[in-house]
């Protein structure tokens, strides 16, 4: 199977790049380092699918090269941790194009590809659009809003027989998230909000991405996985 996975040099993309060739599948990396993207693209033995997923046109070019494909993720995003007050229309502004837009152009362009054949989009959103954390309001509008567009996604293509799922993680340690988790307090702290008492690992969340991309489990659409260690939904006493 073919799978194309945008934002794969990060800590989750490229943790799902692997695993799914470990797998026995072809992996198509797309991304906008063209340093980190070669380095990738030699390991899987692909050709490096060089991109901005925030601009449509670039992300329309990937699929064009791709060729036929089963399966398509979108690992790319941001974080911002501010409370509204503080938040510049430029802050706003790029975490909506960073997350919201690059997630659109992803399943726009997904769906035309494998409209005739049928396949699988999974999508990232987080803990953080499903409950409400303190100084997140940008970065958990910009991921609920993934949530909201899994759905009706979802909704859409089912007669085509294209499946839209996301997950939805709590913190996990990747060099996005570094200056958090890097933090011997800040990562104290997240651990304690996180019932199973440790933070997330990029091989946590690529799994239940590869899972959901497999047609194996055909049976599941507009679903949100929280893969976040019961943040989202379990409190324990401590």
């Amino acid at each position: 199977m073919t799978f194309l996975i945008f934002g794969a040099t990060g800590g989750v993309g490229s943790a799902l790049c692997k695993l799914l060739q470990s797998q026995g599948h072809r992996v198509l990396a797309s991304a906008r380092d063209p340093q980190k993207l070669a380095i990738l693209a030699s390991e899987l033995g692909t050709p490096p699918l060089l991109a901005d997923a925030t601009v449509s046109a670039e992300v329309a070019d990937v699929f064009a090269q791709a060729g036929p494909i089963d399966g398509v993720a979108n690992c790319v995003g941001s974080l911002l941790l501010k409370p509204a007050h503080i938040t510049t229309d430029d802050e706003w502004a790029a975490v909506i194009r960073t997350n919201l837009d690059s997630a659109f152009y992803v399943v726009r362009g997904a769906v035309k590809a494998m409209m005739s054949t049928g396949g699988s989009v999974v999508l990232v959103s987080s803990a953080a659009g499903r409950i409400g954390l303190q100084n997140h309001e940008a970065i958990a509008a910009a991921k609920a809003g993934i949530i909201g567009l899994t759905l009706s996604a979802a909704a859409t293509y089912a007669p085509r027989n294209i499946r839209v799922n996301c997950v939805a993680p709590g913190l996990t340690a990747t060099p996005l998230t570094a200056r958090i988790t890097g933090n011997e307090t800040a990562a104290k702290a997240s651990m304690a909000m996180h019932a199973l008492g440790r933070l997330g690992a990029a091989a946590d969340v690529a799994n239940m991405m590869a899972f959901l991309l497999h047609p194996a489990n055909a049976w599941i659409t507009g679903q949100t996985f929280g893969v976040d260690g019961g943040l989202g939904t379990v409190r324990s006493k401590s």
